[in-house]
C-alpha cells in the first residue's frame, strides 16, 4: 500500500521502547509523548481455561481499572477445545465478557455474555463498555435489535436505553433495516459505540451518518450529521463506494460510515472518527463544525476493496484517545489497518509520531481496535480478528501528575 509522505518518520522498538521520531511542527507546548511496553500486561494465564477473545473496545475507571470487552463468539473450533464434552483438548473456553483488570495486570472481576441478561448483545456484537463515576458499567451492541445497558461494577442489571429495532420474525434473515437518519425513537442497527458527558448527565453515540444526544432518561436532545449538518438534511442512501487508486477518498461534508468512535476533550470538544473517510471531525457539544483532519489519508477505506477475508481491511480511524498533558495536545488513533497508533497534534491536525508496528510480538499491533488512557497517562490497546489481546505501554515522559480522564470525574 502506498501512503502519504506524511505517514512514519520512524519508529523502533528496543528493550520494549516504542521510540517516536517527531515531524517538525514548530515549539511544542507539550513533548511527544513516548511509551514503552509492559510486556506482562495483563497478567496470564487467566483462570479456567478462559482465553480472551477480540477486544473491540476498553475503558479505564476512576482507580485505573481497566475493562475490556472480550467478544466470546470469536472463538474458533481450535481455541474451544476444553469446551467439548468430553475436552478434545486442554485448550480453552471464551472468557466471559466483560473483564476488569487493576493496573498491575491481575484480573479483578469477570462476568457477562449471552444470557447474562435479555437483551444482551445479539449476535456477537457486543462492542462498547464505559464505566462512570458512580462503577456504573455500560455496554451497548451494535446491529438490529440491539440498544445500551447499564449493570453494577459486579454484572447486576440497573437499565435498559431502549430505542430497539423489532427483531426479525421467525424464519426471517437477521438483515440490517434501512438507514433513517432523521428518526431518533428508534434506532434501527443499533449503538455500535456511545461515551457519556457525566457532568450534562448525557448519552452521545454515532449511529448510521450522524451523532446523536439523549439524556441520562433516554430522551433525545439533539444532533447533528458531518460537519455539522442537519439531521433533516442527511441522505438514507449508502455512501458510495469510490475506486481507490493509492490516494485518499473524494471529499464530501456527509459523514461516511462507519462511524467508529465519539469522544469529549476537557475543553468540551466533540471527536468523531469516521473510518469511511480516513478522518476525525471535531465539534462543539451542540453540533457546530470546528475542524477535521486525516489519518493514514491514502488507506483505503471503504468499498468492495474492504474485505478482510479477501484483500484485507480499510479505514485508518478506528478509535483514540487524548494525551496525558495538561491542554491535551495530542490525539492517540488506533489505526488497525496499518496496525499503529498515530499521534496527531490536536490543534492543526499534524502527525507527528507513532506507536509500535504491524506484528504479532509485545509493544506490535494486528488490528488494533482499542484503545484508552488513564489517569497517568498510560495507555491501553486491544486487538480484534486475529489479534485476540490487549496490550499495556508506559508513559515515558509525562509529568507524573494524575489526571482523571475522559470523563472528567
Amino acid at each position: 500500500m502506498r501512503l502519504s509522505t506524511l505517514l512514519v518518520k520512524a519508529f523502533a522498538i528496543s528493550v520494549g521502547l516504542v521510540a517516536l521520531i517527531a515531524v517538525p511542527s514548530g515549539q511544542q507546548k507539550a513533548p511527544v509523548p513516548i511509551y514503552q511496553v509492559d510486556a506482562g500486561w495483563p497478567k496470564m494465564p487467566l483462570p479456567n481455561k478462559w482465553m480472551m477473545q477480540a477486544v473491540p473496545v476498553m475503558a479505564t475507571d476512576y482507580e485505573d481499572h481497566v475493562w475490556v470487552i472480550s467478544r466470546s463468539g470469536d472463538l474458533r473450533p481450535d481455541e474451544g477445545m476444553a469446551g467439548t464434552s468430553p475436552p478434545r483438548g486442554d485448550c480453552c473456553i471464551a472468557a466471559p465478557e466483560i473483564l476488569e483488570f487493576d493496573s498491575q495486570g491481575n484480573l479483578l472481576q469477570s462476568w457477562g455474555g449471552p444470557g447474562h441478561h435479555p437483551g444482551w448483545p445479539r449476535n456477537n456484537q457486543i462492542h462498547t463498555v464505559v464505566v462512570d463515576k458512580e462503577h456504573n458499567v455500560w455496554i451497548s451492541g451494535a446491529g438490529r435489535g440491539n440498544s445500551i445497558q447499564k449493570f453494577t461494577r459486579d454484572g447486576k442489571f440497573l437499565w435498559d436505553f431502549g430505542h430497539r429495532a423489532p427483531l426479525p420474525a421467525a424464519g426471517e434473515a437477521n438483515a440490517n433495516l434501512p438507514q433513517n437518519n432523521q428518526q431518533t425513537d428508534v434506532l434501527n442497527n443499533g449503538v455500535f459505540i456511545f461515551t457519556l458527558d457525566e457532568p450534562a448527565r448525557e448519552i452521545y453515540l454515532v449511529e448510521n451518518k450522524r451523532v446523536l444526544v439523549y439524556g441520562y432518561d433516554g430522551g433525545f436532545k439533539r444532533g447533528w450529521g458531518g460537519r455539522g449538518q442537519p439531521l433533516s438534511e442527511i441522505t438514507n442512501t449508502p455512501t458510495p463506494a469510490y475506486d481507490w487508486k493509492g490516494g485518499p477518498p473524494p471529499d464530501q461534508a456527509e459523514f461516511a460510515p462507519a462511524l467508529h468512535c465519539v469522544h469529549i476533550s476537557t475543553d468540551g470538544l466533540v471527536y468523531v472518527c469516521e473510518r469511511g473517510m480516513n478522518r476525525i471531525q471535531v465539534f462543539t457539544k451542540q453540533g457546530k463544525y470546528v475542524r477535521e483532519f486525516q489519518v493514514a489519508p491514502n488507506t483505503p477505506s471503504r468499498g468492495t476493496i474492504c474485505n478482510p477475508e479477501k484483500f484485507g481491511m480499510c479505514g485508518s480511524t478506528y478509535n483514540l484517545t487524548l494525551s496525558h498533558d495538561p491542554g491535551q495536545q495530542y490525539v492517540l488513533i488506533a489505526d488497525g489497518t496499518n496496525h499503529r497508533v498515530w499521534i496527531h497534534d490536536r490543534q492543526t491536525g499534524a502527525m507527528v509520531g507513532s506507536i509500535g508496528s504491524p506484528g504479532r510480538m509485545a509493544g506490535q499491533f494486528f488490528w488494533i481496535d482499542a484503545i484508552a488512557t488513564d489517569s497517568l497517562g498510560n495507555i491501553y490497546t486491544g486487538e480484534v480478528n486475529s489479534g485476540k489481546r490487549a496490550q499495556k505501554f508506559v508513559l515515558k515522559n509525562g509529568d507524573g501528575v494524575r489526571r482523571l480522564r475522559p470523563l472528567n470525574y
